[in-house]
């Protein structure tokens, strides 16, 4: 139910990993999944969904990770990132929240590691208050 995939999907390749990231305001949940998720729906809260594919192996399944992790805003504040595993059939997710203000862009660093390899995942994204 948490299929991302159709929403605008960002990918970067990195070393053996195909990570795929989204980041949404938490409000285009429905009550139901945000309550199912333990994620709070509120129009200054932003939803971080990552899923991490293994391109080493053919049909790349999805991979468990470890990821951590800050999020800036353009002025320097910064908020440490937990993330939550969520695994459905044969995709796994990882879900992140953080708060943000009307028309402001929140800069992401990841961490991203598969228990042999550390990567850095780099993205920013505008948030508007709806």
């Amino acid at each position: 139910a948490l299929s991302f995939q159709s929403v605008a999907d960002n990918m970067q390749k990195l070393g053996n990993m195909n990570v795929h990231y989204i980041a949404i305001s938490a409000t285009f949940l429905t009550p139901e999944i945000a309550k199912a998720y333990n994620i709070q729906r509120s129009r200054f809260n932003g939803l971080v969904n990552i899923s991490v594919m293994d391109n080493t192996i053919e049909g790349n399944p999805a991979k468990t990770v470890s990821i951590t992790g800050t999020a800036k805003n353009l002025t320097g504040q910064k908020k440490d990132l937990e993330f939550t595993e969520v695994k459905e059939g044969d995709a796994i997710y990882y879900l992140g929240q953080v708060n943000y203000r009307n028309d402001e862009t929140i800069i992401f660093d990841l961490s991203i590691t598969d228990g042999k390899d550390t990567q850095t995942l780099k993205f920013s994204q505008k948030f508007y208050v709806d």
